[in-house]
């Protein structure tokens, strides 16, 4: 753990399983993480990869085959999920820069101490979010980071839950891409969105809801048992 590797290349990239995606050729970053993980960046699209392969996977390199290397393909990545078996098929024509990085243990993200409370809270009284939910654990971990909180509602549907102290659009956006993650692993999906904070602005709030997302609005001091107050889900 704690080794990346970065390779600046130009390649193809085609991703089969649940759904197929192809990328045409074109100069892309590569990250393969030290959890096995496969992120495909382009210049644009700032943190978002243009498609990736979140653990467990496994990657391979194969050498290509007549018609691909006559095509001008030096290497081939296969990339595969050992739970579901989709794959991400990387077609290398060149490698412009290659190197790896030792990272080392990452402490992670580090919440103010009201966020930090209100997960603690929250995780406790998980029937805020849900009528007869469980948690599942705290900081559930995907490719991109830890979602704060996985919990399962009466039914057992998975339900994602991002916490924060003023909830604005850059936490719905982070929650959108944890989303779309989870999503993909069938054990899980289909996976549902709550944005939780004291706060929560309009434009924030029209953007959850658009995107499918409930808004929980948290009282942090009646979560804590000072003053009485009804967290509003909507």
């Amino acid at each position: 753990m704690g080794t990346v590797r970065l390779v600046i290349a130009r390649c193809s990239v085609d991703y089969t399983g649940r759904l197929n995606a192809h990328l045409p050729l074109a100069t892309r970053l590569l990250v393969h993480k030290g959890d096995g993980s496969l992120l495909v960046h382009s210049d644009g699209g700032s943190y978002k990869p243009l498609n990736w392969m979140s653990p467990p996977c496994s990657l391979a390199s194969d050498e290509p085959g007549e018609e691909e290397a006559i095509a001008g393909v030096v290497e081939v990545w296969r990339v595969t999920h050992k739970k579901t078996g989709d794959a991400l098929r990387v077609q290398i024509y060149e490698i412009i820069h290659d190197s790896q990085h030792e990272l080392g243990i990452d402490p992670g993200l580090q919440k103010d101490g009201v966020e930090a409370d209100l997960q603690r809270l929250l995780a406790e009284q998980v029937e805020l979010i849900s009528a007869g939910a469980t948690l599942v654990r705290r900081e559930y971990p995907t490719a991109i980071g830890p979602v704060d909180l996985m919990v399962r509602d009466a039914d057992g549907a998975a339900i994602a839950v991002e916490i924060k102290r003023r909830g604005d659009i850059d936490g719905v956006e982070q929650l959108t891409r944890y989303l779309e993650l989870l999503r993909r692993d069938p054990h899980l999906s289909p996976v549902q969105g709550v944005f939780a904070a004291q706060e929560i602005k309009p434009q924030a709030r029209v953007l959850a809801e658009d995107r499918g997302i409930r808004c929980l609005v948290l009282d942090y001091e009646d979560m804590k048992g000072i003053e009485s107050g009804v967290p509003r889900l909507f």
